[in-house]
């Protein structure tokens, strides 16, 4: 398990430190200021905290000491005069994902963000540019469109370990697209998901992933909690298939995780409908498959299972060896040590939870 979990809440980014046996909180940075995502490059331990700053905008800063100091970066910017419809002038809203480019591009850096923009830097986070080629692809203008939120958002960015130009994203809602040569063009990789909230479900372009990850140990399994219902793939996203449960209480949320070791299990994080958006039954439980989503196991030790609302954003729940954690809407911080078998809370006042990662 590596030892630190990093934060993006609603009122700052909140670091803890697992020391003698038990977690600890090691820093509070932007009090009050809500952090889209908090994120740790594996690469380097930089630590990045994306700001959308009530008043500010959005704002991008970055630590080399863990934060005990910060440096502020420009963010990432549209080039003027694009358009997120015609006639509608696009400006970066909200940063919705960030990812290390890879071990092959030490200084590369991928956002995504709404409206619906992918952006790279190649110098280490000094400066970031969109990329053309997704932002003009045909169907963006006619068939993007916002899910919970007022425009489309980039909210997943999947490197592929084997080679680092090989990319799937995840856009809420338009769907998966997949790049081979490092984002010089891209492709719709949506067979098999359903849009059940417009009038062909099986439309090309227009489905609503909630996060899309890849396990570790086969990048060719890629996995996606979907408004519609839990999908994997076994192809790389050439083709998905519903594995969510169609009674039982894994089918609608927006967290995901896969083990780091075993391609076949995942957790997710249930919640009601999209009507409600609240825990289901007022009880709490992250449900867990063994293999590939054929079976799932409700996992409920040390979780309330009464008078509770949380949910689990789409960032806020994670793995590392046999450890999982997860942040919900209402301020709880919950930590497994055995795969989901047993939880316990690691804070229970915290602000509104929008990411969590586990780094070193």
């Amino acid at each position: 398990m590596k030892p630190s979990l990093l934060l993006g809440t609603r009122k700052g980014l909140v670091a803890y430190q697992f020391r003698n046996d038990r977690w600890q909180m090691e820093n509070l940075s932007f009090e009050g200021i809500p952090v889209s995502i908090a994120y740790a490059d594996p690469r380097n331990g930089t630590w990045w905290a994306c700001l959308d700053h009530g008043h500010w905008g959005v704002k991008l800063h970055r630590s080399a000491d863990r934060g005990n100091t910060w440096e502020e970066i420009p963010a990432p910017a549209y080039p003027e005069g694009e358009e997120v419809k015609d006639g509608v002038p696009a400006a970066t809203r909200y940063i919705w994902a960030m990812s290390q480019g890879g071990k092959k591009f030490p200084s590369k850096l991928w956002m995504g963000t709404d409206p619906g923009g992918l952006f790279v830097s190649e110098d280490e986070g000094k400066s970031f540019q969109l990329n053309e080629p997704l932002w003009k692809h045909p169907s963006r203008k006619e068939n993007w469109f916002g899910g919970g939120r007022d425009l489309p958002g980039i909210h997943s960015i999947v490197i592929d370990p084997r080679d680092e130009n090989h990319i799937h994203i995840g856009i809420s809602c338009a769907g998966v697209f997949e790049t081979f040569d490092g984002g010089k063009t891209w492709e719709v990789r949506n067979k098999g998901l359903r849009a059940d909230f417009l009038p062909d479900p099986s439309v090309e372009v227009g489905h609503d992933p909630h996060i899309l990850i890849a396990a570790p140990t086969n990048p060719d399994a890629l996995w996606q909690q979907n408004h519609c219902g839990i999908f994997r793939s076994t192809d790389g996203a050439k083709s998905w298939q519903d594995v969510g449960q169609t009674e039982g209480p894994a089918r609608f949320g927006f967290a995901i995780a896969v083990a780091e070791d075993n391609a076949e299990q995942a957790w997710v994080a249930p919640a009601n409908s999209d009507g409600t958006r609240t825990a289901i039954k007022g009880a709490l439980c992250i449900c867990r498959t063994d293999d590939g989503g054929k079976n799932w196991k409700e996992l409920r030790k040390g979780l309330p299972q009464e008078n509770c609302f949380d949910i689990v954003y789409r960032h806020s729940l994670v793995t590392s060896g046999e450890a999982l954690a997860f942040g919900t809407t209402t301020g709880n911080l919950f930590f497994s040590p055995d795969r989901g078998e047993n939880w316990e809370a690691i804070n229970n006042y915290l602000p509104m939870v929008y990411s969590v990662q586990f780094a070193d």
